[in-house]
């Protein structure tokens, strides 16, 4: 008698599976924007927070859609999750949308599992810098440029100036630590998930289908089917999202210059158009 009562006890008092689920969606940075916007390890912690709390989840979901971005803000973003994760001992499911390449590739690796759909864009395990030269066109408008530092290399870069081959040397050295930094934390996570195809880690960047085989990711498929999949159909997702306030939301609005948030929607939006989107 005492097990059957046990038994049913059981049944009524057994929890669902729960899988918060967090967004990392826009491009990776300081700063915002007029649409997609930015994220960084600042605007992201009170969600990482939010998710890791849950009592006892099975899991911790995160859909990413990014272009990349910021080096340093996904290295940050990617050590905030994992701390917590190797803290609560939770695995972490990864789920790519249009995009995941260079920083959200990065962000990415973030997963013990990364799954994507067979047109997604993964990759661009890479580095890029990009500027503009004025040196010609300043002369042409007849305006003279007087720029006054202590240092030779203060002034390093200066798009107002011809460009220097000790500039040009000391970008590179800085974009292949981080490069290096890159492929390091990809061989860590992915391991010998890798095909050891030789474009891997050439900033390429290739359909979902194509990744799975290449070992970038570990299955084809959405989220609610994989969680279903994994957890039964009575899994719960809990979709951890911020809310802002009208009053912060009006604030933030009149303190951001607009000229700024021009310039942050035109740089978002080239490197969403790298990919086509």
């Amino acid at each position: 008698m005492k097990n059957i009562f046990e038994f049913i006890l059981g049944l009524f008092s057994k929890k669902r599976p729960t899988v918060p689920v967090l967004r990392f969606d826009g491009v990776i940075g300081t700063g915002g924007g007029l649409g997609k916007g930015r994220i960084n390890a600042e605007n992201l912690e009170s969600n990482i927070k939010k998710a890791f709390s849950t009592s006892k989840p099975s899991a911790v979901a995160i859909i990413i859609n990014s272009p990349g971005g910021s080096p340093v803000q996904s290295s940050l973003i990617y050590q905030r999750v994992r701390y917590f994760a190797e803290k609560k001992d939770v695995p972490i499911l990864v789920f790519i949308e249009d995009v995941a390449a260079s920083g959200g590739y990065w962000l990415s690796c973030v997963g013990d599992e990364i799954f994507a759909d067979k047109a997604s864009i993964v990759g661009s395990i890479g580095v890029i810098s990009a500027s503009f030269g004025f040196s010609e066109a300043i002369s042409k408008v007849g305006v003279e440029r007087r720029v006054y530092t202590t240092g030779k290399s203060k002034g390093s870069l200066d798009p107002f100036k011809p460009e220097r081959s000790e500039d040009v040397r000391m970008l590179k050295n800085i974009m292949n630590d981080t490069q290096k930094a890159f492929v390091d934390l990809v061989n860590l996570r992915r391991g010998s998930k890798l095909s050891g195809d030789d474009s891997i880690f050439t900033g390429a960047f290739w359909s979902g289908e194509t990744a799975l085989k290449l070992g970038l990711i570990d299955g084809i498929g959405e989220i609610r089917t994989v969680l279903r999949q994994r957890f039964g159909n009575k899994v719960k997702l809990k979709f951890i999202n911020k809310k802002k306030s009208f009053i912060s939301g009006l604030i933030q609005g009149f303190s951001s210059p607009i000229i700024n948030s021009i310039i942050n929607e035109i740089e978002n939006n080239a490197h969403w158009k790298r990919f086509g989107l």
